[in-house]
């Protein structure tokens, strides 16, 4: 019986995931959300108190996958400065490929108020890797771990802004990877 109410309970994140990427927040109403879990109005409030309740277990699953995708992203490199457009690149694929992960990055921005967690899930990891490019000496002069960092914050928030099927041709993935290129070229120490 357990393992039935946790698949019902993953049927309704991602259905909840899938209409909220769709439809916003405001827009995914509690039918809808039935609707695409292909559950009864009873067993979503049997699974979680309110809507707001449901917003939270999207954001907690999404981030749950984020977190392990940085971590893993992040242990593939020895450049630390290298390590953070590996994890950048990982999270924007993600962001493009898994439905709950991009709802819990838009729940983000439209209802910050119950989804801290999704930057918490990236940004420690993201701010470790760029320590450890500045005390490997790897940041060039006036590179300032704190400005790397929120740069790289801003190359993410702006993949997240971006909506699957907006530009078909374009492989996001791809872009940032070329882009942090570009940056890192810009803030890495030259040899001499």
């Amino acid at each position: 019986m357990q393992a039935r109410a946790a698949r019902t309970r993953e049927a309704i994140i991602r259905g909840a995931a899938e209409c909220i990427d769709a439809q916003g927040y405001r827009g995914a109403s509690l039918a809808a959300i039935c609707r695409s879990s292909a559950v009864s109005v009873g067993a979503l409030v049997f699974h979680f108190r309110d809507k707001s309740g449901l917003a939270e277990a999207v954001v907690e699953a999404g981030s749950a996958t984020a977190r392990a995708v940085a971590e893993a992203a992040a242990r593939e490199d020895d450049s630390p400065l290298h390590a953070v457009g590996t994890l950048l690149c990982a999270l924007t694929v993600l962001l493009r490929e898994d439905v709950v992960v991009r709802a819990s990055a838009l729940l983000a921005r439209e209802r910050p108020d119950i989804a801290g967690r999704w930057h918490d899930a990236w940004t420690p990891r993201l701010t470790a890797l760029v320590t450890q490019a500045d005390t490997r000496g790897e940041l060039g002069p006036g590179a300032e771990p704190g400005l790397v960092t929120a740069l790289a914050d801003h190359l993410l928030t702006a993949a997240e802004a971006r909506r699957p099927g907006q530009h078909p041709d374009l492989d996001l993935g791809r872009e940032i990877t070329r882009l942090w290129a570009l940056v890192q070229h810009g803030i890495a120490r030259r040899s001499t």
